[in-house]
């Protein structure tokens, strides 16, 4: 009885004719297994662990051993048994590995995000400027007139365009947006509406620190800005925000004359370190 498309299959329903097996072979593939089997399968924590630790030529034996933990809990792992190992494992899995040979940049966040769990390094400013690339300045001009930089979520200005620097005098030399604010004379010149700009600031911090899972992240510059009454003051009365309620920045230039430009800001995708790095746009009107 031939087989139609659309009846379900069963196991007591076979191929007709003395061409059985051939046909058996063009459904089920020469090996004997369904096409399915042969489909791309999503990653998960297992299969990426298991193909690292394959790739560096290590048993679960020892790399369980180096790591801290037992050879049937890699077994475990591996096999998807296990597929939430807590963050403490994952570092101690990743280090290990990394002694062999060196993980690529997306193969470490790989593993946090298939255990469900944000990747907490710290990265510097050198960096998340080494992961935007060395062509990022020259890409920055071409939004100008309009001043364009890109920014990590401490407020640190990683590159920005001669319209940038023009626009927040002394800010590309500073290289923070709020110690500019609160260190430099220039910045109360070049901020019509500094006192407003100030808070925004600070409430951008907040969302920001919250955002990542490691407090440590932000703790040298809060240490740091703490130091003005200010900024504490600002910090202990203030919450988080997110975007603007009116995104007009009013700027005055070193001849008193203003300008307002619409400021934007926009996450920009990251391999190596997702979540750290914006880009400011500010068109002017």
């Amino acid at each position: 009885m031939p087989l139609r498309w659309d009846e379900p299959w069963r196991r007591d329903r076979r191929p007709a004719g003395p061409g059985h097996r051939e046909a058996a072979a063009v459904v089920f593939g020469a090996g004997g297994k369904s096409p399915k089997d042969d489909l791309p399968q999503p990653p998960s924590f297992g299969s990426v662990l298991r193909r690292l630790r394959e790739e560096r030529g290590v048993s679960r034996e020892r790399l369980a051993f180096n790591a801290g933990v037992s050879a049937s809990y890699v077994t475990s792992l591996e096999k998807g048994d296990r597929a939430h190992p807590t963050r403490e494992i994952i570092e101690a899995l990743a280090r290990c590995l990394e002694r062999l040979s060196e993980l690529a940049p997306g193969e470490r966040r790989l593993l946090f995000d298939l255990a469900g769990l944000p990747d907490t390094e710290l990265p510097d400013m050198e960096d998340l400027r080494a992961d935007l690339g060395r062509d990022i300045p020259r890409a920055l001009e071409l939004y100008e007139p309009h001043l364009a930089a890109y920014v990590d979520t401490r407020l640190n200005i990683l590159y920005c365009n001669s319209s940038f620097a023009q626009g927040f005098p002394g800010l590309r030399e500073n290289g923070n947006l709020l110690r500019w604010m609160l260190t430099d004379p220039a910045a109360k010149d070049a901020l019509v509406e500094w006192d407003r700009e100030v808070r925004i600031a600070v409430q951008w911090l907040h969302g920001f620190t919250g955002e990542h899972a490691n407090p440590s992240w932000a703790e040298e510059l809060l240490a740091e800005l703490g130091r003005y009454p200010l900024f504490r003051e600002l910090w202990s009365t203030t919450t988080a925000r997110y975007e603007r309620e009116r995104p007009i920045i009013r700027l005055r230039d070193g001849a008193g004359r203003s300008m307002a430009i619409v400021g934007q800001l926009f996450r920009v995708p990251s391999t190596t370190y997702p979540g750290r790095i914006q880009i400011f746009i500010g068109l002017r009107r």
